[in-house]
C-alpha cells in the first residue's frame, strides 16, 4: 500500500521571498511528479510576480482566505475566497493582493515542475544575490516559463 502525505498546519516547506510566504505541501514526491501544491500568503497591497507564461504546466489558485486580483493579459479579476483561478499552458498571468487584508492562496501545479522554482529564488535570496526582474526571469526560464510584457503579448 502506497504511503500517505499529511502535512499539518505548521508543517511543509516554508520558503520567503520578500514579503509573500509560500510553504510547499507537496513537491511531487508523493504524486510521482503529476502534482506539486503550495500555500501562498500575500500581506496586504502585495504585488506578485510578473506577469508570466508556463509552457508546460497547468496552475491552478484557490482563494482560501481574502481577495487576490489576477492579472490574465490585459483583463483583471478580483478573486475573492472561495474562488478557483485555473491557468492553462500559455496564458500570460499573474496575482496580487490589493487589500487591507492578508490574502491565503492554494497553489497547484500539474505536473510539479515550478516547485523547484521558489527553492531557487529561496538560494538566490541566502545568497545574498539580486531578486530582481533579470534575475526572476532567468529563473522561470529554466522550469519553462516566460515572463509576459504589460500588454500581455511576449517582450
Amino acid at each position: 500500500m502506497a504511503d500517505v502525505s499529511v502535512v499539518g498546519p505548521e508543517a511543509g516547506e516554508a520558503i520567503q521571498i520578500g514579503p509573500t510566504r509560500v510553504r510547499i505541501l507537496e513537491d511531487g514526491t508523493v504524486t510521482e511528479h503529476r502534482l506539486g501544491m503550495a500555500e501562498i500568503t500575500l500581506p496586504p497591497h502585495t504585488d506578485g510576480p510578473p506577469q508570466h507564461r508556463h509552457a508546460r504546466h497547468d496552475e491552478g489558485f484557490y482563494v482560501v482566505s481574502g481577495t487576490a486580483r489576477f492579472t490574465v493579459g490585459t483583463t483583471g479579476y478580483d478573486a475573492p475566497a472561495g474562488t478557483l483561478v485555473m491557468v492553462p499552458p500559455g496564458a500570460p498571468h499573474t496575482f496580487a493582493n490589493p487589500t487591507g487584508e492578508v490574502t491565503v492562496l492554494l497553489n497547484t501545479f500539474t505536473p510539479d515542475l515550478y516547485v523547484q522554482y521558489f527553492r531557487d529564488l529561496r538560494a538566490m535570496i541566502a545568497a545574498g544575490q539580486p531578486v530582481d526582474g533579470a534575475s526572476i526571469a532567468a529563473t522561470m526560464r529554466r522550469y519553462a516559463t516566460e515572463p509576459a510584457t504589460e500588454s500581455g503579448t511576449d517582450g
